[in-house]
């Protein structure tokens, strides 16, 4: 029998296969955003990488329904069983703040369980793909809510398109740049980094101590060699639909 994980974002599709201990095993990702045909291209080349069959397929999606409906049925041909996770108020000790929890993206929610199954103790949490997401969890799994901002890849894509002038890549980051590549890089990861520095210096006075600083995603390196404090988690996302996943393998 044979389990696999799926986290389906807006820019790339991150699979891994996970044992019945719950250990996540080697981690591929294909880049969806650019193909032509996205759908066909992302299923093409998931195929590349999963077996012919397998016995369940757990997916976490923030794509759009019809790319999720694609991998879906790329999946039903492969394996008997599909379970989708959902944000749930409370899971496993996390408790999240938002009133309505289908509000929440499930990527969000799954990153904060796979903190809180850490047992590493508060923490603010960082999304860095797409967007650049911002979550509070004490320690007890109590969320205090988050902030949602464009990623600095995103800052570069939409000024891109609105300037085609500006190149949507590469430059350096400085503190006070002295051409125009290396500012543009400078300033949107400096928003970026400039939005997480005030999340935790808020955070830090509203828990009366210093939380942890996570961050995953894919844009999530270049902003933690800004950042001492930072822990990188780069596979977050699956770290919490494994847990997820775990109850349903209990049953």
């Amino acid at each position: 029998m044979s389990r696999w994980l799926f986290d389906l974002g807006n820019t790339r599709l991150k699979a891994a296969p996970i044992d019945d201990d719950g250990r996540i095993g080697e981690v591929v990702a294909v880049t969806h955003w650019k193909a032509a045909d996205h759908d066909a291209g992302l299923v093409a080349g998931l195929a590349r990488h999963l077996p012919l069959r397998f016995e369940v397929g757990y997916l976490a999606s923030v794509a759009d329904p019809a790319l999720r409906g694609a991998v879906l049925q790329s999946l039903a041909s492969r394996c008997r069983r599909i379970c989708v996770a959902r944000t749930s108020r409370r899971w496993s000790g996390l408790h999240i703040a938002y009133d309505e929890p289908s509000r929440l993206g499930v990527d969000r929610f799954l990153a904060m369980l796979a903190v809180q199954a850490r047992g590493d103790g508060a923490a603010l949490v960082c999304g860095v793909g797409t967007a650049l997401t911002v979550d509070l969890v004490e320690a007890d799994g109590r969320h205090r809510g988050g902030r949602i901002a464009p990623s600095p890849t995103l800052m570069r894509e939409a000024l891109h398109h609105r300037a085609a002038q500006l190149p949507v890549a590469d430059g350096e980051y400085r503190e006070f740049a002295d051409d125009t590549i290396d500012a543009l890089a400078s300033g949107c990861e400096g928003a970026a980094l400039g939005l997480i520095e005030r999340s935790f210096a808020h955070a830090e006075v509203e828990l009366g101590s210093a939380p942890g600083l996570v961050l995953h995603g894919g844009g999530a390196a270049a902003l933690a060699a800004h950042l001492p404090r930072a822990r990188l988690a780069p596979d977050l996302v699956l770290e919490g639909l494994a847990e997820w996943a775990a109850l349903d393998w209990r049953r």
